[in-house]
Parts: structure tokens; sequence; C-alpha cells
């Protein structure tokens, strides 16, 4: 089964609208996970505008699951992993102006920066995952960063689904084959949603993970937390 992992940085940004401690970034951690969540995912930007330093620092002590930080691996950033030492780090090469993330790695032309900074979080004994678009030749490029798993950047998937999911989804099963074949772990993510999320997970061969929040937190002033964590492992348990 696709384990999923709930980002939460938009409880951070709910709380940090007000100042305090409400919603408390912890407590929802621990509610996720008794919800039925399989891992929780945290992506802290140098300006914290969410997510904060210190928040990443104290959730450790609130996982039973599996903890995911995403992030683009400054000095900062990789100080900050190594000392925590989380299930996995996933790269993300987001700039700080930059609103959520927006593209992949260029695994070509970063090859050897990934390659060193991969070889210090596995050091530590970090699993390790790189943000990339659904591109073969990319994938076959992380192949030689010594990553273990690739993260497909998925809002392509979601813009194009509604109009044709067929064509929609194709790129993203080229780049998991791929990743199957060349023996990269597989996770996905960004604007996953409970429409499109059951399509995605049936085509994608392979898929270990998936890390969603804005349309996971969005479909919950809705539905509840609850609910909605459970209709989205409902959907991904059935492939």
């Amino acid at each position: 089964m696709t384990k999923l992992s709930v980002n939460i940085n938009k409880i951070a940004t709910l709380r940090n609208a007000r100042g305090g401690d409400q919603p408390n970034i912890l407590q929802v951690a621990k509610d996720a996970q008794a919800f039925g969540a399989q891992g929780i995912t945290v992506h802290p930007r140098p300006d914290e505008r969410h997510i904060t330093y210190q928040d990443t620092r104290e959730l450790p002590t609130v996982i039973t699951t599996e903890f995911n930080i995403e992030g683009n691996p400054i000095p900062k950033f990789v100080e900050m992993v190594c000392k925590i030492k989380p299930h996995q780090v996933t790269l993300v090469p987001d700039a700080p102006n930059a609103i959520t993330s927006n593209s992949g790695w260029d695994t070509i032309a970063n090859c050897e920066f990934l390659r060193e900074v991969i070889q210090e979080f596995k050091q530590k004994g970090i699993r390790t995952s790189i943000f990339l678009d659904p591109d073969v030749a990319q994938v076959e490029a992380a192949k030689k960063t010594g990553t273990d798993r690739i993260e497909l950047y998925t809002e392509a998937y979601a813009k194009e689904y509604p109009k044709n999911a067929v064509k929609a989804i194709a790129p993203f099963i080229k780049a998991a084959t791929k990743a199957n074949e060349v023996g990269l772990g597989l996770n996905a993510g960004h604007d996953l949603s409970l429409d499109n999320i059951a399509f995605f997970a049936e085509h994608m061969p392979g898929l270990l993970e998936v890390s969603i929040g804005h349309a996971l937190i969005c479909e919950s002033l809705y539905f509840g937390l609850e609910n909605v964590i459970n209709q989205y492992i409902a959907k991904l348990s059935k492939h």
C-alpha cells in the first residue's frame, strides 16, 4: 500500500496568522497520526513563514510513524537535518522567494552537488529523496547522485487531470517505470487531492509514498481532518 504522509505546513500558516500557538503544531501531528496518517512532512523555508525551524526540531518528540523534512539544502537546512536525523529528507530546489515548490531538480547539471549533500545525509543514516519533474533523463541522472528515492512533482498532473487524465498521467508512468528499472524508490507530491489521487495511485508502478498538504487541509475545512485522512487511505489502499 502507498503510504500517506501529511504535510502540516498549512496548519502552521494558520497559527502564524494570529501569533500564539493555535492550532498547536505538535498536537496536530499527533492527531494526524492517530487518525491514520503514516507519516508527517514539513517544509521549513528560510523565512519561516509557516513551519519554523523550532517546530521542526520539536516534532520528533511526537512522531510515532515517519518524519519527512523537505527543503533546499542550504547550509542551515543541512545542519538542522543532520542533527534531527529524520527518517527521510526530501531535497527541493525552491528559491527563497518561491510561494511554493515550482520545479524539480536538474539532476544532470547538479549531479555532483547533490551527490555530496546526499552522502552527508546518508552518513547520518537518513533516507534521501530528490524532488523531480517526470522526465526519464532526470530520473536516470538522479540514480547517479546516490539518492534512495525520487519524489515526482505532480502539479502538471493535477492541472491536466480534469481535462485528460490519460494524457496527464502518461509522463509520470514513464518516469516511474524508469525509477523502478534503475532501483530508485518512488514518492510523489504537490496538488494531489481526493479528486485525483485514486487514478494516480492506480497507474503508478511501485508508488511508495505520497506527501499531501495544501489540498488535504483545504478538504478538511469541509469534511474534518480525521475523515479526510481516512478517505485518502481508503483510496490509496485499493491499489
